[in-house]
């Protein structure tokens, strides 16, 4: 049985007011099914992106405005999202406290895809399921 108390999976921070995790994936021994754990400070947004597995995300700390495709809401704690594979989407930290939000995906290996780097200076797309989520180089497209 694998187990994790997520008040203690270590978060990477990745910009500015913002940190991230991965503590469930393919890499970790899971066959169908990945996690991502993330905080954002007050004002601070995860960017728009797509991933390419169906998503689950639930707002365990804060207040959120959630981004689906065209759509836009506010999800409070306990509130869920179901993010369609590959449409974009996005959240921003709208309350005064630490945003705190727990992903689950239809794999256990996504490709996710940013409108811009992820980072400053970093990669645009991630695969989470390598031995820790492996940031890509995005390709030029192939003229035929």
């Amino acid at each position: 049985m694998f187990t994790l108390d997520l008040d203690d999976h270590e978060l990477m921070p990745t910009a500015p007011g913002r940190r991230v995790g991965f503590p469930l994936h393919s890499a970790t021994g899971a066959a169908s099914t990945a996690t991502v754990l993330f905080e954002l400070d007050p004002g601070v947004e995860l960017p728009v992106h797509t991933d390419s597995a169906e998503g689950l995300l639930v707002v365990l700390h804060g207040m959120a405005e959630a981004r689906v495709s065209d759509e836009v809401g506010r999800l409070e704690p306990h509130q869920l999202a179901l993010v369609p594979p590959m449409a974009p989407h996005g959240l921003r930290n709208v309350g005064d406290d630490v945003l705190r939000v727990l992903g689950t995906f239809s794999s256990s290996t996504v490709v996710s895809t940013f409108e811009e780097p992820f980072e400053p200076g970093g990669p645009r797309v991630f695969v989470i399921g390598a031995p820790m989520p492996v940031a890509l180089p995005l390709a030029e497209p192939v003229l035929v």
